[in-house]
């Protein structure tokens, strides 16, 4: 198994350092090469403004909806959220649907960004390149 080699390397260097055992093992083993996440703009998402109703029942620029069963909202710092902590706000998002229809990826926007992105959907070829420009430039800037 990975953590017996992990505590083999561990005993050894506790052994070659003389570093007290505890500490050497108490040490994480995942600290020492921790990488900072890169995360892309969604694709094939629409913008819109959404309010839980009452989990899965939402509604997306005041018409009902639904949210599929296993469903993710993430917020501005790409964190899970439930939908019940949001029941009875409404929050500029973009999302992607599922094949069956119902909303299955919600990401949360802020105001300014749901600004920026001109609140409404591209209708023509040049607007959603723009669109999809600027949203990877919204998500790049996220920490």
């Amino acid at each position: 198994m990975i953590r017996c080699h992990t505590m083999r390397a561990r005993l050894a260097l506790a052994a070659l350092l003389h570093i007290p055992l505890v500490i050497l093992v108490s040490w994480p083993a995942g600290a020492v090469a921790q990488e900072t996440v890169r995360r892309d703009a969604p694709r094939d998402v629409v913008i819109g403004k959404m309010t839980v109703v009452a989990p899965p029942v939402i509604q997306i620029d005041g018409k009902p909806d639904r949210l599929s069963p296993g469903s993710r909202i993430r917020d501005v710092r790409n964190m899970l959220v439930l939908s019940g902590s949001l029941a009875g706000q409404t929050v500029p998002v973009v999302y992607r649907r599922e094949p069956g229809g119902q909303v299955h990826e919600v990401w949360m926007l802020t105001e300014d960004e749901y600004r920026r992105l001109g609140g409404k959907n591209p209708t023509t070829a040049e607007g959603v390149k723009q669109f999809v420009e600027l949203l990877a430039a919204i998500f790049g800037s996220r920490p």
